[in-house]
């Protein structure tokens, strides 16, 4: 009898998780297993091997990321908007598949390297239909900014004036992409 996909993701959810928290090196099949509640032999049973973590990863990383470009696509306020206005720290799940996934980059995982290549492509190429291909480099960097000094700041919890100060860079932003526009 199949086991349950539930022990799978929970397996998957550890290795994200210890990525983050702990980085590669740290995110052995042994402290995944630990880390999930599971045996190692139950561990095995769905990922042979690292490597096939790693796989399941980057699939959790592409399907997510689909998700986000059909967003970014039909968002009424456009992709340039729509780009910034997501590229704050939310703790979401794709939030913090990019971070897990980062931390196979550090280590020069280049599967990882090429994926996220694809992904900021997709980002770069509906931005370039909306405000031309110079600028849609600008939005996303931009969005990069935003991304990365929220995560310095602590993420989700920088408090109250943190948040404060992420809405009004937010609306600078769109300000500046509604000039890039015209």
């Amino acid at each position: 009898m199949p086991r349950k996909p539930v022990a799978r993701d929970a397996v998957l959810d550890a290795y994200e998780a210890l990525l983050i928290d702990v980085g590669e090196r740290g995110a052995t099949l042994d402290a995944v297993a630990k880390q999930a509640g599971v045996s190692k032999g139950g561990l095995l049973y769905h990922f042979p091997n690292k490597e096939a973590l790693i796989a399941a990863l980057l699939e959790r990383m592409d399907t997510l990321a689909a998700k986000d470009v059909a967003e970014m696509k039909a968002a009424p306020e456009g992709p340039a908007a729509f780009f910034i206005k997501s590229s704050l720290w939310a703790n979401s799940p794709l939030d913090r598949v990019f971070v897990a996934a980062a931390r196979l980059v550090e280590v020069a995982h280049e599967e990882t390297r090429r994926r996220f290549a694809g992904i900021q492509q997709q980002w770069l190429d509906l931005l370039a239909e909306e405000v031309g291909p110079e600028m849609a480099r600008a939005v996303r960097y931009m969005g990069d900014g935003l991304y990365f000094n929220a995560m310095l700041e602590g993420g989700a919890a920088g408090g109250e004036s943190k948040a404060d100060e992420r809405s009004a860079d937010v609306a600078a932003l769109l300000a500046a992409v509604e000039r890039l526009r015209n």
